[in-house]
């Protein structure tokens, strides 16, 4: 990942973090995150969906390594995958909400478009 950001937090750390927020985006639909976050987390969420648009064996495999619930790479193949066939990448939305009250880090919403 050349130019990825740390996030403040070790390799281990910052992965398994993005897996479960990513994980967590393809389930709900959408999750409200700093702004960092949010763009990291974007770009994971849209390789996992182009990824799962090839829906073959290799595909599964890749977005299972990377997709810590099994019922959501489900999901990704079945549901969201198909809906975005005949479009080429921006499948999530980024909404700014402005700053958080504690550390008035600025907030925002990741939503699949």
């Amino acid at each position: 990942m050349p130019g990825s950001r740390k996030l403040g937090r070790p390799t281990d750390h910052r992965k398994a973090m993005l897996r479960a927020m990513v994980t967590f985006l393809l389930e709900k639909g959408r999750i409200e995150t700093t702004v960092t976050r949010a763009k990291e987390v974007r770009s994971m969420t849209e390789k996992m969906i182009t990824v799962a648009k090839r829906d073959d064996l290799h595909s599964k495999r890749q977005v299972l390594s990377f997709v810590t619930k099994e019922d959501v790479a489900k999901k990704l193949f079945d549901e969201i995958a198909p809906k975005y066939k005949e479009r080429n990448g921006g499948y999530t939305r980024i909404i700014r909400t402005g700053p958080r009250r504690g550390d008035a880090a600025e907030m925002a919403i990741i939503e699949l478009v």
